[in-house]
């Protein structure tokens, strides 16, 4: 990218909204399919399993909601919709399927809400917005898989609901590089703000009770 496109949409979008004062953590589509080799949505993502794990943490000790989603199909695909249809891997998360298990490492808690969903948003057709608002968060932090596919139309429809938005970079994945930094740019150009691990934990670090 170009200082010049640098320097434009510094102009235009360098605004940052900020973490909010009751967020809530989503981790979004951590399952096995993208951390197995011999599925075609192996993403060799490890390391931003790690970051959203750590975040986990320091969510739990700050003692915010905490929800884990994945996305789950009849065993016959009957509420697939033309996203199944488009997507030929999504075949791997029909009801059952070992590729929809989460990895080591991110088993549900009893404390966490585990929410499945059809669609790319987590909002998309699920009670989140309404589980949110009745629970009284005003912003979200988002991790999870892919950057480019379920992060960023969570992240739009996040903003669309009206919640401060905050995107961990360290803590999303994507199956190649250039999608991957690119949604980062653009969500954070125009729907959330994209934030460091670091800085998502020292936020969440704030939180914690003296």
């Amino acid at each position: 990218m170009s200082d010049d496109l640098l320097v434009n949409y510094e102009r235009a979008y360098g605004t940052r909204v900020g973490f909010g004062t009751r967020p809530a953590l989503i981790l979004i589509d951590f399952v096995q399919a993208y951390f197995e080799p011999g599925c075609d949505l192996y993403a060799g993502v490890e390391d931003a399993l790690a970051s959203a794990l750590r975040v986990r943490e320091a969510a739990t000790r700050a003692s915010i909601p905490v929800i884990l989603t994945r996305v789950q199909y009849h065993p016959l695909a009957l509420d697939g919709g033309r996203f199944f249809e488009k997507a030929r891997p999504l075949r791997y998360f029909l009801e059952g399927s070992p590729m929809g298990a989460w990895p080591r490492g991110l088993e549900p808690r009893a404390e966490e809400l585990v929410l499945s969903k059809q669609y790319p948003s987590a909002f998309f057709g699920t009670s989140l917005a309404s589980t949110l608002t009745a629970l009284g968060i005003d912003s979200v932090l988002l991790t999870g898989l892919t950057t480019s596919g379920c992060v960023r139309a969570t992240c739009i429809d996040a903003m669309s609901h009206g919640f401060r938005t905050s995107v961990v970079g360290d803590a999303c994945g994507d199956r190649h590089p250039g999608p991957h930094e690119a949604n980062l740019f653009d969500m954070n150009a125009k729907y959330a703000d994209v934030v460091t691990e670091a800085e998502a934990i020292e936020f969440l670090g704030s939180l914690e009770a003296p």
